[in-house]
């Protein structure tokens, strides 16, 4: 069955990432894929974070904090709705987890990365477009802390991006947009690393239950769609 976007089922939505976007960030990108659009931005703090220095930890930090602006969507969202946002706080929290599996903290040295990722237009996928674009500013950022001898060594060990997946009207099709999301039986977002493992998976059957035979099938789609990303993502560093 054709797609909304006349895609076909393993085909991903163009995608974009221009980087120094922002003025005073250590590093920065917008990343556009489809009509998904995300600010990412990089804050180097030199220090670690207050719990890890009460607790005399080792090692720096990296948290993310994730957001729409009010117009994001179709209807605008009021920012004090925003703030209270628990869907927000879980993708911060997601976010976090998927860029710290690929770097070594201690390596990082006492420092603490912040990525903010900011939806300016939302169609489908933002929490995997925040992690895809972290993955840039996050790097940046580590550059900026080698190039001005704060850290000896690069701390970032492997790419990491995310992409979704899902079943839409009895197909299994990669990166779902919005009108496939809202109409999807199933719906899943995969976390993968450079080297192709699996680093969260967050699968949902919207309708009805779903087999193994088709979460491996969304998996494989997965590691194809993040692989391409991250081709992306290396071309951009270069």
């Amino acid at each position: 069955m054709l797609r909304p976007s006349l895609r076909k089922a393993d085909q991903m939505r163009p995608v974009s990432i221009e980087t120094g976007v922002n003025k005073w960030a250590e590093g920065s990108c917008l990343i556009k894929i489809g009509g998904t659009h995300v600010l990412c931005t990089a804050s180097v703090d030199l220090n670690q974070p207050t719990w890890k220095r009460m607790q005399n930890k080792t090692g720096g930090w990296v948290t993310a904090e994730y957001s729409m602006l009010p117009r994001a969507n179709g209807t605008r969202k009021n920012r004090d709705a925003m703030m209270r946002d628990n869907r927000s706080a879980e993708i911060s929290r997601l976010i976090g987890r998927s860029l710290r599996s690929v770097v070594d903290m201690d390596a990082l040295g006492k420092h603490t990365i912040t990525i903010d990722c900011d939806v300016i237009q939302a169609d489908g996928g933002t929490r995997c477009a925040s992690i895809t674009g972290g993955f840039i500013a996050l790097s940046l950022a580590v550059r900026w802390l080698l190039a001005h001898g704060r850290i000896a060594e690069n701390p970032i060990r492997d790419n990491v991006a995310a992409v979704s997946a899902g079943l839409w009207k009895d197909e299994l099709i990669l990166d779902l947009d919005f009108d496939e999301d809202c109409a999807a039986d199933m719906d899943a977002n995969f976390v993968i690393s450079g080297s192709g493992d699996f680093v969260e998976i967050q699968a949902t059957g919207e309708a009805h239950p779903f087999n193994k035979s088709q979460l491996m099938t969304l998996m494989e789609l997965a590691q194809t769609g993040c692989q391409k990303l991250i081709d992306l993502q290396n071309q951009v560093l270069e």
